[in-house]
């Protein structure tokens, strides 16, 4: 988990099986528990339904996904951050400026049918 005030914390380093630009396939493992092919790419998280801010919902840039988990104040969230600099992955704080929020539950079964690992 997060810290509730927003500390930062390092959780691991890139995942087995994961590309080397990891962001997206460690958010699929976050909320998946499985590594979705098609969602290591960030672009294609975009495909999910648009949501307001919430745990559990992913916040998408160009380039970078990672999942919110609770809201520090604002726009301010603590985040489950997959690559978020120096290939790691941290739960910490981020604003969601310039992201755009979508529901990972609304849809997830559209990667269902190419996907070896679900």
């Amino acid at each position: 988990m997060a810290t509730p005030d927003g500390g930062e914390r390092v959780i691991g380093s890139r995942p087995a099986g994961c590309p080397n630009r990891f962001c997206g396939c460690e958010a699929s493992l976050y909320k998946f528990g499985r590594i979705i092919p098609e969602l290591n790419l960030a672009s294609n998280w975009y495909r999910f339904p648009r949501a307001a801010p919430s745990p559990g919902m992913a916040a998408v840039r160009r380039g970078h996904v990672m999942i919110l988990e609770s809201q520090v104040s604002g726009n301010v969230w603590n985040v489950h951050d997959g690559n978020s600099g120096g290939h790691v992955t941290r739960e910490h704080a981020r604003s969601l400026a310039g992201y755009t929020i979508v529901n990972p539950n609304g849809g997830a079964n559209r990667f269902a049918a190419s996907s070896r690992f679900m």
